[in-house]
């Protein structure tokens, strides 16, 4: 604390400032603030804070709070100022231990804690905080005697560089924006390209080994010749090797996934899938290797969720605040390692959404792509899968590198004749849906609050071009919109495109709308109104998809199609008319769950809970104002939803009973998606919705929706979306 000399000779003559403080007769005379510190620590309370005149929110906002881990980051140092002290203080020694079994151990150690860091770096933290907190991997050319350590330790910084690369280039980390930020580490070295041929000789000699300890004991043999074991104990001899081989194994497999799937077009997928088989071996050989390993530890192991290695124990050469120089001016976060089982767990899930990437067909067809990444993102992939999808989608501006954009959107409307036409492909209107297409794809591998956002923002982008082909068709054919017989092919591809643009932002509203459940953004007192844009928005999908599909088959029949042009003509039908059915369900749950909850609303007032924050319309255009900016639907509002919801009533939510149409529609569906496992769910949870839904109206209908006795709340027990009406008589 430092004040000016003359005020602080009047404030304190009797407190002459320390020895060890310097003074300064020209600027000033430092004073002890110990006592006033001491003072304010017996007075203050939790949460409570000493504050000078000005200090504002906007300065609390960049304050630090001494002694918190997470905001003070000296609290956790370990008294190292260099990485070199720490290495002559023996942090890090090489070997581990002069005692062979002993080193052997904590070698194993050192691997599993690595494995738990590479698991809280996939997570988002930082590769410093996490990985990088290992000194050998600071040093590695103090590994090169052992050759153990040196493979596994370079394979690992070969494929964390490899994983930086494809979150790089595929541009998802925004949203974890600190995973591919190096701080300067030494992440390559030249000897890294080296790292497979220097793990297979360590694997093979490790693989002898092992064999050599099975032939022992098969023979009865008491030594082993011309092979120098790993360790000091020939009992252990076997387990050790075990241990050893599954987690440099794993760590080989998955460099080859990381390597493979970074394959241009697609071409290393195969292989990809091979490798991910492994790893998932190896990770289950992992497990079995704990008992071991625990049993070898000279500690009882409490808590195996907090224990970042297999064995229990403390792994050496490892220290978490060495790289915290290297982070940037803000304090660094407070990371907790993932406990090893957590890593292995997820690890797992990891290589699931990996092979599951690989077995994708690479059909060139948009509609299978878009529900492919739907799908895929029901898994709630992490960063690192939704990265490589990305990167396998697009490519170059192309689907997986091969096809051009304009090519899919000629493909998606049915034109074969001008698939590989230059005047389509560079037709202005062609380019701007091929880069809208491409900003689809990589909003669709973003995680799900990312997502929503960017789809709300994109409709804005759809809404223009939308309206600027229509412009551009009545500026060159006139008002006439029906499909004519005489109209030329140029005016026919300009109507199509216009239909397909329509229907993929009805497709992106749809999506903003349904992850608002996924968010939990809504509350049960804005159902109605969610259900109700909801029925809008796929009543209007299903009917340019119509469109869509009698525009292509007059196309088709006007070119006179071989016979065998129609048979796939035919199938492709086909496959509309389930996909029309299926989104014909959503519209009757969507239209049923509306007018269900605007009878409850009009007739019991059970289901409108007034907001002491904001109205009913302010409401809607939180939630809605980005479809409503982007005129998607045009011409509906507040206005339109209050109108069409005040006229509900029971009469006719009995009399049209959309849930028992559903259950009509459904027995049609299961056979054309026999061979679709994920549409069958999807069925299987519309029609329990349905049930569950009808039996509840049949409830509400005998019993009146005014009566005083009846509960009636909302759970979403059996679809993310679409909600059951649970009905209680109190």
């Amino acid at each position: 604390m430092e004040a000016s000399s003359s005020s602080s000779a009047a404030a304190a003559p009797s407190l002459p400032p320390p020895h060890s403080l310097p003074t300064s007769s020209d600027q000033g005379v430092w004073a002890d603030a110990s006592p006033l510190l001491a003072a304010a620590c017996r007075d203050l309370q939790d949460g409570e804070l000493v504050h000078g005149e000005n200090f504002s929110l906007f300065a609390a906002m960049s304050a630090l709070e001494i002694m918190d881990p997470k905001m003070d980051s000296g609290i956790e140092r370990s008294g190292y100022n260099s990485i070199e002290e720490a290495i002559e203080d023996g942090v890090a020694p090489v070997p581990l231990s002069l005692d062979r079994t002993v080193d052997v151990q904590r070698s194993i150690d050192v691997m599993d804690h690595l494995f738990s860091c590479e698991a809280t770096w996939h997570k988002g933290h930082t590769l410093a905080q996490t990985v990088f907190t290992c000194i050998y991997l600071m040093r590695m050319e103090r590994t090169s005697s052992h050759a153990v350590l040196n493979s596994f330790c370079r394979t690992l910084r070969a494929t964390c560089n490899g994983v930086i690369s494809v979150v790089s280039t595929a541009r998802t980390h925004e949203e974890e924006d600190l995973f591919t930020m190096s701080f300067g580490l030494p992440l390559r070295d030249e000897q890294d390209d080296k790292c497979l041929s220097i793990l297979n000789s360590v694997e093979e000699t490790i693989s002898r080994q092992l064999r050599a300890c099975k032939a022992q004991a098969l023979s009865k043999k008491k030594t082993l010749e011309d092979l120098e074991s790993l360790q000091d104990k020939p009992d252990l001899e076997e387990d050790y090797c075990r241990a050893l081989l599954c987690r440099l194994r794993f760590r080989k497999h998955f460099y080859h996934v990381v390597m493979s799937m970074r394959k241009p077009h697609g071409r290393g997928l195969e292989l990809a899938r091979k490798h991910v088989a492994s790893c998932l071996n190896e990770l289950s050989l992992m497990l079995k290797s704990r008992e071991f390993l625990k049993s070898q530890s000279n500690i009882m192991l409490q808590d195996d969720e907090n224990c970042t290695t297999a064995s229990g124990c403390q792994p050496v050469g490892f220290d978490v605040s060495l790289n915290s120089r290297l982070l940037s001016p803000t304090p660094p976060r407070a990371v907790k390692v993932l406990s090893w089982s957590n890593a292995i767990r997820y690890f797992e899930k990891l290589l699931h959404d990996l092979d599951v990437i690989c077995a994708l067909s690479l059909d060139p067809v948009l509609e299978n792509v878009l529900h492919f990444i739907v799908q895929f993102q029901k898994s709630v992939p992490d960063l690192v899968p939704r990265a490589f999808l990305q990167t396998l989608l697009v490519q170059d501006g192309k689907l997986y590198g091969q096809n051009l954009f304009s090519d899919v959107i000629s493909r998606a409307l049915s034109l074969p004749d001008i698939i590989g036409d230059k005047e389509f492909q560079m037709n202005e209107f062609v380019v701007q849906l091929g880069q809208l297409v491409i900003n689809l794809l990589k909003i669709l591998c973003t995680n799900t609050a990312w997502q929503r956002r960017k789809l709300g923002k994109s409709l804005q982008d759809w809404s223009t071009i939308s309206i600027q082909l229509e412009l551009a068709l009545k500026r060159e054919f006139g008002e006439t919109r029906n499909v004519l017989h005489h109209e030329n092919m140029c005016m026919r591809v300009s109507k199509q495109l216009l239909i397909w643009t329509q229907e993929h932002a009805y497709w992106v509203a749809s999506r903003f709308l349904t992850l608002g459940f996924e968010l939990d953004l809504y509350s049960p007192g804005e159902y109605c109104m969610v259900y109700w844009y909801m029925y809008v928005v796929f009543t209007k999908l299903i009917e340019k998809m119509q469109l869509r599909v009698l525009a292509s088959n007059e196309t088709s029949r006007r070119k006179g199609k071989k016979k065998k042009d129609h048979s796939k003509d035919s199938a492709r039908d086909m496959t509309f008319s389930s996909s029309c059915l299926l989104l014909q369900c959503y519209v009757l749950l969507s239209e049923g769950l509306s007018m269900m909850l605007a009878v409850l609303r009009n007739e019991s007032r059970s289901c409108q809970l007034p907001s002491i924050f904001n109205t009913e319309q302010e409401r809607f255009m939180q939630h809605f104002d980005l479809l409503q900016k982007a005129r998607v639907p045009e011409h509906i509002s507040y206005y339109s939803f209050k109108e069409s919801s005040s006229r509900a009533g029971i009469t006719d939510l009995v009399k049209y009973n959309f849930f028992k149409e559903i259950q009509k529609i459904t027995p049609s569906l299961r056979g054309s998606f026999a061979s679709e496992p994920e549409k069958l769910v999807e069925l299987r949870r519309i029609e329990q919705v349905a049930e569950h839904n009808r039996i509840a109206l049949n409830i509400i209908s005998q019993v009146g929706p005014g009566d005083p006795s009846l509960r009636i709340s909302f759970e979403f027990t059996h679809h993310p979306h679409f909600a059951v009406a649970i009905v209680k008589r109190s």
